[in-house]
């Protein structure tokens, strides 16, 4: 659990570093483009990415499973928060952006917030299935600027952006376990409906 915990933290580093860059380039492509250093380097490195995890517990789902699943979005929070409020004392001119940002992300109403997380879900499982099983890192530069530009709702990007925000009421919290369920759903969506498909073959 303890290995969980950090790769959860380290993952949320990478994310944290991700979302500097996106909120530091005036053109949003350029931005959404570069944050896929994010996903490429938790991908190449073993970190516990919690949207990149959770799809797959339709294909294994033990109790240690889900156990990881969750250990990796406490990790996830703990280095979000904590970096997040690393780069908004060093990097303060970002503050404004990021309150922009979260700002228009807690106008929006609960089906917003959840369809918009569930298409995340759905990129984020496909970005790592197609890194794990085909050997490429192809789909991540698709997928990450993909989810980005259509504003589609991370879980673990909007921990940074509040953290960098300095948006810590129960407003942000309970929009963040909102988004957290919708890329759940979104990401297990595509493993659920192939493993239906295969029992249904058999």
């Amino acid at each position: 659990m303890f290995q969980g915990l950090i790769k959860g933290i380290l993952a949320g580093l990478c994310i944290s570093i991700g979302g500097t860059v996106f909120l530091s380039c005036e053109s949003k492509v350029v931005g959404a483009i570069f944050f896929c250093v994010a996903l490429l380097a938790i991908c190449m490195c073993g970190f516990a990415l919690f949207t990149g995890k959770v799809g797959f517990l339709a294909i294994s789902h033990k109790k240690n499973d889900f156990r990881d699943v969750l250990t990796s979005l406490l990790g996830n929070l703990i280095g979000c928060v904590l970096f997040g409020l690393m780069i908004q004392v060093g990097v303060p001119k970002l503050i404004p952006t990021a309150q922009t940002i979260c700002t228009a992300k807690l106008a929006q109403t609960v089906w917003e917030a959840l369809i918009r997380a569930f298409f995340c879900g759905v990129l984020m499982y496909l970005a790592v299935w197609i890194y794990r099983n085909k050997n490429s890192s192809l789909a991540i530069f698709f997928c990450v600027p993909v989810f980005i530009l259509s504003g589609f709702e991370h879980s673990i990007a909007n921990m940074f952006y509040f953290s960098v925000a300095g948006f810590f009421t129960w407003d942000a919290l309970l929009y963040i376990v909102l988004i957290v369920l919708g890329n759940s759903v979104g990401g297990l969506l595509i493993p659920l409906m192939l493993k239906a498909c295969e029992k249904s073959n058999n």
